[in-house]
């Protein structure tokens, strides 16, 4: 049975070595290229452990997992920008879920899937928090690459408020006013 779990989890890393090669909208701060998904949860995974300690009601390293098994789905489904349409995004993403955790041990498996799916549904402080995270990354990169994929998308500073801001300040409104000014500061002519 050991050598069976061990054989699973070997299968699920071999697996989810493919979202490194998911490439997102979102250039790295020096603009040399684009991040991948593995880059970007990782780099999430570091904004919960660094941001988590001012938020009491979270605890930091349960959001910094939730953070590294948000996006594997994107190796069926790709990456859905902030800036497109989600129509069928959700079913597509939980098959996805499914059929990558189920790789894993059926303990794993369900531990992962449970976290993917509360960071989705969005209701506990960890999952609003990540969620907060996972919108304040790409808005930071945006403001730190003079723009990057707002000015591609034609994308209005009353659109930024509109997509991200709820997100944020629901999961830190310290987060969404410090974002806030940023991107107020992006926007002046």
């Amino acid at each position: 049975m050991a050598d069976d779990n061990l054989e699973r989890q070997i299968a699920f890393l071999v697996e989810i070595d493919g979202l490194k090669s998911i490439v997102r909208q979102s250039p790295l701060i020096d603009r040399s290229r684009r991040e991948n998904s593995a880059e970007h949860s990782w780099h999430l995974a570091l904004f919960a452990l660094v941001l988590g300690d001012s938020t009491p009601e979270v605890t930091p390293t349960r959001v910094a997992t939730m953070l590294l098994l948000h996006d594997i789905v994107e190796i069926d489904s790709g990456d859905a920008p902030i800036h497109a349409s989600h129509d069928l995004e959700a079913l597509a993403e939980k098959a996805a879920a499914e059929r990558i955790f189920g790789l894993l041990p059926s303990a794993q498996r369900d531990r992962f899937l449970s976290l993917w799916l509360e960071f989705e549904a969005g209701e506990t402080p960890d999952a609003r928090f990540a969620k907060a995270l996972d919108r304040l990354q790409p808005l930071l990169v945006n403001t730190l690459t003079g723009g990057g994929t707002w000015s591609e998308n034609g994308v209005t500073e009353d659109q930024v408020c509109v997509r991200y801001g709820p997100t944020i300040e629901r999961g830190s409104p310290a987060l969404w006013t410090y974002a806030r000014r940023l991107v107020h500061q992006h926007f002046l002519p």
